[in-house]
């Protein structure tokens, strides 16, 4: 890739996050409907992206900055005009409340870790980490093809160390595992191989490393 194409790739991932705006991003959006080859750039990325969605967790503000906002609101003169944003500020407030709610319910919020690749080094799969450290999910960004007699089995490979197995995967929806509080280091890698139906019968990878990646 030249340096021309590895700007291009560049500005094609910061356009899907978001993060191009104002003039620049009007003649980006005016070169992917003249260049088909940027277009493609920009599918690529949205499709490596499509699972780094974080959630964030919304939270109830403390009451005292509900009274700051009521005691920094215009006072009008009289009881019955004393505060008309009131019935705002109690929606407002019930929505928040509503939102707590449900996120609160959610399971536990997960960052983007590494995405794993493929021999030709095409994204594969994001790996990313529960908040609590003791999770990991694994979505697959592409439908992964398996038959009944073969699993797809994950690895966690401490540099110089054994791989040590950390379960199987489904194919084409998000897997969570535990990590067992084992720690992730820079230079940790990350492999999911192809198995036997159920798993590698010897506690070490027996099949093709399909996807890795490393810390």
């Amino acid at each position: 890739m030249n340096t021309h194409q590895q700007r291009d790739d560049a500005l094609a991932s910061e356009y899907v996050l978001g993060t191009i705006r104002g003039n620049a991003r009007l003649r980006f959006e005016k070169r992917l409907r003249e260049e088909p080859e940027l277009a493609a750039r920009v599918a690529s990325w949205q499709t490596m992206l499509a699972g780094l969605d974080s959630h964030l967790r919304p939270e109830i503000p403390p009451t005292r900055v509900w009274k700051k906002i009521v005691l920094d609101l215009p006072q009008q003169k009289g009881a019955r005009r004393l505060n008309p944003y009131l019935g705002w500020l109690v929606a407002a407030g019930l929505a928040a409340f509503t939102l707590v709610s449900n996120y609160s319910q959610r399971p536990e919020e997960f960052a983007p870790l590494v995405v794993l690749g493929d021999a030709q080094q095409h994204g594969q799969w994001v790996v990313s980490r529960s908040s609590d450290l003791r999770h990991l999910k694994l979505t697959p960004l592409k439908a992964v093809a398996v038959t009944s007699a073969n699993s797809l089995q994950l690895w966690l490979i401490p540099a110089g160390k054994q791989p040590v197995s950390l379960g199987l995967l489904a194919a084409n929806t998000p897997t969570q595992v535990e990590t067992n509080n084992r720690a992730l280091p820079a230079g940790t890698a990350i492999a999911i191989s192809l198995e036997p139906q159920g798993g590698s019968p010897t506690g070490q990878p027996t099949g093709p490393v399909l996807f890795s990646g490393v810390l």
